[in-house]
């Protein structure tokens, strides 16, 4: 049961030393969820309460099923951003129908989730390379930022794309509310300050940096006091400030999500993205806060945990939640030990909605728009776009690509185009794996690219040593290699593949190495292999290759090169050990 329901793993062993660090953990998450909640619900075009029902029942059941002992689930910016313009596009934003689709889409996630999870489909999340998924984040703060920016001026602006965004900024710019300005320009200025220069002024005032963490992390509570305190001595409403109004009290009653066929049907696409994203997201951070502390995940039980999550939000009011990174290094950092830290911050959360929305009749949107831009500008990694671009160019078109199509054509197309170029680059590289050239190392049994090292070969013994597993997307690669290889080369009697590095074989690629063995027997050259692996040796024993096969299967490249060239094969292991060319390691 501990395999499915991982809170029996840590419970039994819970005491008061944890219960104290991971109370306090919650505190402080709390502190810094609740205008993060409100803010990433307007920032989804919902209600504000809604984003303080999606920070409770997912925290709670994260708690039971999830297998990270510091993720903090809840509302993040990018999956907010992703249900607007998803459910943007099937109802008006305010609109019962509007929060009917957010719920569905959170439900239909979650569904989708823990399918996923039940089926051990975790490794579906690795077709989406980090390159992408760091240039959609990046481009997708940068739309976020900028769809703020409105609510910083007090103008009326909205979009999908940047172009649209900004087109609508500017045409807005001749009704700019001074004290909407005023509000939002102090709010931004001082969360930044807080965020970049607060902490180390305290710690130069000699507070302790534990204590001086806490209150940059209230900062943002703060703003929100200070701002709503001005909103309402000064009747900002009356001078056009848009306030957050009414936040009914009291905890979210389970209901349904609409039953519309149809509507499920228009989400099931954004409702498979937003699942994807959110997990990479999520086992991302808790893989990163894990390690730290040598703990370890299951990656497909935070399927099942993230999932159960969505359905809870969905079934308590709320909308699509998956794990933030900035709250899971808060609450790591303020020493969470279990996963019981989230129970406590769903509690604390409970109680805000219980007693605290009357305060937050007056708190002007521009504050929460401030907190929003404050948050996702740290999610911009421009140092991650310069290192794809020296690391790989590929990579780093693939980067752009999202990055451009986030940008111009709104985040469905970006996060769609990013999953698509992922898979069809690993297609790509795979399609045409590294081939090398190897011959034998003076002085030693071991062989090496003869273009990166000195090494000595056999002039009727052709040595290949193939850098990838063997599939379907590359069979008549290595087929036209092998042929064009004896083409060239008419002294060519033995070919010998190195499959040191090959882990895996499928029906297409053996059909591709019965063909090569037909066609190299026809032309009078024998085929050999050499240091293949088990699993790969157990699919070839299940066909008839290896016994029309034309040479021999030999366990190490050395003894092949004893049994097809043994003059040379001796006399160069013999010889004093000779440095690699240009000084060079590699294989």
């Amino acid at each position: 049961m501990a395999r499915y329901l991982p809170i029996l793993d840590w419970l039994p062993h819970y005491d008061r030393p944890t219960f104290g660090a991971d109370v306090l953990a919650a505190l402080i998450v709390t502190i810094m969820l609740i205008p993060q909640s409100l803010a990433y619900a307007l920032l989804a075009g919902l209600p504000a309460e809604v984003g303080l029902y999606a920070s409770i029942a997912p925290l709670l059941i994260y708690a039971v099923f999830g297998t990270s002992r510091t993720l903090a689930v809840g509302p993040v910016a990018v999956v907010s951003l992703m249900t607007a313009a998803a459910v943007g596009q099937l109802a008006a934003t305010g609109t019962p129908e509007y929060l009917g689709a957010a719920i569905a889409m959170a439900v239909l996630s979650g569904l989708m989730l823990l399918a996923m999870g039940l089926l051990r489909l975790g490794f579906i999340a690795n077709f989406l390379s980090h390159p992408v998924i760091s240039g959609f984040i990046s481009a997708s703060a940068v739309l976020i930022a900028v769809g703020q920016l409105p609510g910083l001026l007090g103008i009326s602006a909205s979009g999908h794309t940047l172009a649209e965004i900004a087109l609508g900024i500017a045409a807005g710019l001749g009704g700019v509310n001074p004290f909407t300005l005023m509000i939002g320009g102090f709010a931004l200025g001082f969360l930044w300050w807080a965020r970049t220069r607060l902490k180390g002024s305290l710690l130069r005032l000699g507070v302790k940096p534990a204590l001086a963490g806490v209150i940059v992390r209230a900062a943002p509570v703060l703003t929100v006091a200070l701002t709503t305190a001005a909103a309402w001595a000064l009747e900002l409403s009356a001078r056009g400030v848009a306030l957050v109004g009414e936040i009914p009290s009291g905890l979210p009653m389970p209901a349904l999500p609409p039953l519309d066929t149809a509507l499920w049907q228009a989400i099931l696409l954004p409702a498979a993205l937003i699942s994807l994203v959110g997990y990479v997201e999520t086992v991302s951070v808790a893989q990163t806060l894990a390690a730290k502390r040598r703990q370890r995940i299951d990656p497909d039980q935070e399927l099942v945990a993230l999932g159960a999550a969505n359905i809870g939000a969905g079934l308590s009011g709320g909308f699509p939640v998956t794990g933030g990174f900035a709250r899971s290094v808060v609450n790591f950092d303020a020493g969470a030990q279990t996963p019981a830290a989230g129970a406590f911050t769903a509690i604390g959360m409970a109680l805000a909605t219980l007693f605290l929305t009357p305060l937050l009749y007056h708190l002007p949107k521009a504050t929460l728009a401030a907190t929003i831009i404050v948050a996702v500008l740290g999610l911009v990694d421009l140092a991650s776009i310069k290192r794809v671009w020296s690391a790989n160019r590929a990579d780093f078109a693939a980067m752009a690509v999202t990055i451009a199509l986030t940008l111009g054509l709104g985040v469905e197309a970006g996060i769609a185009a990013g999953v698509a170029l992922s898979v069809l680059l690993h297609l790509y590289r795979t399609s045409k794996p590294h081939v090398a050239v190897i011959g034998q190392v003076q002085g030693t049994e071991h062989y090496r690219n003869v273009l990166r090292h000195a090494v000595t070969t056999a002039p009727d013994v052709l040595a290949l040593r193939i850098d990838e597993a063997l599939y379907f997307p590359n069979a008549r690669f290595l087929e036209d290699t092998l042929l064009s290889a004896i083409a060239e080369n008419q002294r060519i009697r033995h070919v010998v593949l190195n499959c040191v590095a090959v882990n895996d074989i499928d029906s297409s690629a053996v059909e591709s190495l019965e063909a090569s063995n037909a066609r190299l027997r026809d032309a009078g050259v024998k085929l050999h292999l050499a240091e293949v692996k088990g699993p790969v040796m157990d699919r070839l024993l299940r066909t008839h290759f290896l016994q029309d096969l034309t040479g021999a299967v030999h366990l190490t490249m050395y003894d092949a090169m004893q049994v097809l060239a043994p003059e040379l094969s001796r006399a160069t292991r013999d010889l004093p050990r000779c440095e690699t060319a240009r000084g060079q390691t590699a294989t």
